[in-house]
């Protein structure tokens, strides 16, 4: 991309705004305009977002970016990278899931600076081992407290965003961060032909303040702190809402790019360079003294910041020596995150609520004064469970000293006053559905099963999730849509007599996406016995498990007619997880729910001997990327059915790496060092398959 000037651009230093009627330009002259706007808007963008001094005033601003939506509606001009896209776009039924480029771990932690000591006496220990004793310098950064998000840019032009997740996979929220001011369509300057960076996403505390406030006027509930804030922001399935929300990111890391880089603070400063906005507290430090100390002038700074962080980021500088510490299976071995002391307050205890779970756990929470904690007035505060509730002896109108645990969630620490008498007495039967509550160790569960309207909301999204049915469209807001509007209301079996029109009558839905949930709904009605088992939500039974389960019994009737003593059997089951399915099963209210829904679903069978065998005995796949006709777990499901293995990383005893669409680059990389073979798409796997005689 070309540098813009004041001296070939009329809209820069400063830009007129008296402009022509839209109806008196040609098409031409309209296309030229239209692209000087959009070098200008992207100008402007990067004077105020990342270089935080900008050229003109908002006003300015607003009247460039409105002159170049006209053009743009009124000569079909608008482009894939245009600031325009900003503003929103298509509403989706669901987020999908990408894979990572590069796995986005975790960072070790502790709070005390002796933590830190032993980090760095760690590094230089095993530095020293490797190549003899030597200087290593720190890069420092302040610890956000936002989404992580992986952007991915192809020859300078954004193409994708998606969240952590578990790190190996996370949410694809493209459209939604395309929508973030500081995040650039296209990069600046002398840009890799392929970049991917991680950044954090947050809401500016001042943002915050006014947006909740004009939430509270429209009569919304305020978010309860800016991270839960920015969260449901990036997540939002119209990107029309995230557009409205005043987001912002910080760039910190390049998890992959086609130029090389020697060190961590090289990437800092050259990020901006690209129009990727970093942090300006960062330092790079002489030693771990120093790391420590800079750890320090950050939490006293802490109350002056417009964002919201809960410690400081310490890592290696030299990415030489980051490669050779490697990883571990879920932190990065050359970083350490040295935290801040929990923020703490005092206030009164005015009521407890427990909420149910999608399983029935019960879980108590204390109605609080409002307090401000480190920022954030905090109304609510987990109680954590009833043997806690008994050991701090707390009840309502007890004076509590309040924490944020890592600095977000909100719980009761200790009573600092008592003003009670006894503690508070846990609710005998479940405050939804008045079932009993049974009590296993800690915690406590309603028994009323999918009768109890809270755990049935939760059981019908669970039902349709990735470890279910994998139903496309049925997300947690649609599937509380549905109960509100009374289509769901008896159980999950209600969700096989939606119609077109039902659901047509909603507000968000269409004709094309009720006729996509009906269809989808219609395709699930044949699952195997093990997804159906996953999907009903039992206690402690997960994919894995319900697969045992199918195994081992191959129908549904023969695992509800199983005793204690018979499910134990069954290998990885032990006694808990036994005593839960048993229980699951003997209440009538689940075999009533169960009952219903087989009225709509069936046959659940296992794959009879003609579905099965051992042709693919001994060898390992492991997939990457989506694979048209296939979910991931059926594609997996398909080589376990035939005695393959599947698993999710690529090592020496890969046999084949099975490549879909958007495939993550590091399973790719680690085939091709391990020399494994790439089978390019489904069609490559089903003619594999066929060789093997599946």
């Amino acid at each position: 991309m070309a540098e813009v000037s004041p001296d070939d651009n009329p809209y820069v230093e400063e830009p007129t705004t008296d402009f022509d009627p839209v109806e008196e330009l040609t098409e031409s002259e309209a296309t030229a305009q239209a692209e000087r706007l959009r070098e200008a808007v992207r100008y402007h963008d990067y004077r105020y977002y990342v270089e935080n001094d900008p050229l003109v005033a908002d006003r300015t601003y607003d009247a460039l970016f409105a002159r170049l939506q006209d053009l743009e509606a009124a000569f079909d001009l608008r482009t894939e990278d245009s600031p325009t896209r900003r503003v929103g776009g298509e509403p989706v039924d669901e987020l999908g899931t990408v894979e990572h480029v590069a796995p986005m771990l975790s960072i070790d932690s502790g709070g005390n600076a002796d933590d830190v000591r032993e980090f760095d006496d760690r590094i230089r220990r095993e530095v020293a081992e490797m190549e003899g004793p030597r200087d290593l310098t720190y890069v420092c950064e302040p610890k956000f407290d936002g989404l992580s998000v992986e952007v991915v840019y192809e020859d300078g032009e954004y193409v994708r965003a998606a969240t952590r997740g578990d790190g190996h996979t996370g949410e694809d929220v493209t459209e939604n961060v395309r929508t973030i001011g500081s995040v650039p369509h296209r990069l600046r300057g002398e840009y890799p032909d392929r970049l991917v960076v991680r950044g954090e996403v947050f809401m500016p505390e001042d943002a915050f303040r006014e947006h909740n406030r004009e939430r509270a006027n429209r009569g919304d509930d305020p978010f309860a702190n800016p991270r839960n804030a920015a969260a449901g922001s990036l997540r939002q399935l119209d990107p029309n809402v995230t557009a409205e929300r005043p987001l912002d990111v910080f760039f910190f890391d390049v998890l992959e790019s086609t130029d090389d880089f020697d060190s961590h603070w090289e990437q800092h400063e050259t990020l901006p360079e690209w129009g990727l906005k970093v942090n300006d507290r960062s330092e790079r430090t002489r030693d771990v003294e120093d790391a420590i100390a800079y750890r320090d002038r950050l939490l006293d700074a802490r109350p002056d910041l417009n964002y919201e962080i809960d410690g400081v980021v310490i890592k290696v500088d030299d990415l030489d020596v980051c490669e050779r510490l490697g990883v571990t299976e879920r932190h990065y071995r050359w970083a350490f995150a040295y935290k801040f002391p929990a923020r703490s307050e005092t206030t009164t205890i005015t009521d407890v609520t427990v909420q149910v779970g999608r399983t029935g756990r019960l879980t108590p929470v204390a109605l609080l004064e409002p307090v401000d904690v480190g920022g954030v007035t905090v109304s609510r505060a987990s109680l954590h469970n009833p043997d806690e509730i008994a050991a701090m002896d707390v009840n309502v109108g007890d004076e509590v000293r309040v924490e944020r645990a890592g600095d977000v969630i909100p719980y009761v620490a200790e009573v600092v006053e008592k003003h009670s008498e006894g503690h508070y007495e846990f609710p005998e039967t479940c405050p939804v559905c008045e079932s009993p509550v049974e009590f296993d160790g800690p915690m406590a569960f309603c028994t009323g099963g999918l009768a109890c309207d809270a755990q049935l909301r939760r059981a019908v999204a669970y039902y349709a999730s990735e470890d279910g049915l994998d139903v496309e469209g049925l997300g947690g807001e649609r599937v509380d849509q549905l109960l509100d509007a009374g289509l769901v209301e008896d159980g999950i079996a209600d969700l096989y007599d939606l119609d077109v029109p039902d659901l047509v009558g909603l507000e968000g839905w269409g004709e094309t996406s009720a006729r996509n949930l009906v269809d989808e709904l219609d395709a699930s009605k044949e699952p195997r016995l093990r997804t159906f088992l996953s999907a009903i939500g039992i206690p402690r039974v997960g994919p894995a498990t319900a697969a045992d389960l199918a195994r081992e019994f191959g129908d549904l009737d023969a695992i509800r007619g199983a005793d204690r003593e018979r499910l134990q059997a069954v290998d990885g089951i032990g006694p808990k997880v036994a005593d839960q399915i048993a229980a699951f099963f003997e209440s009538p209210e689940n075999r009533r729910a169960i009952d219903d829904l087989l009225d709509a679903v069936g046959p659940l069978e296992t794959p009879d001997a003609a579905e099965t065998g051992d042709e693919l005995a001994g060898k390992t796949f492991v997939f990457t990327g989506s694979l048209s006709g296939y979910t991931r777990s059926e594609a997996q499901q398909l080589v376990e059915d035939h005695g393959g293995n599947a698993t999710g990383s690529v090592s020496g005893n890969t046999d084949y790496l099975v490549a879909g669409s958007s495939p993550g680059r590091t399973k790719l990389d680690d085939a091709e060092s391990e020399d494994v073979p790439v089978l390019d798409g489904v069609d490559a796997f089903e003619e594999k398959l066929e060789e093997y005689g599946v």
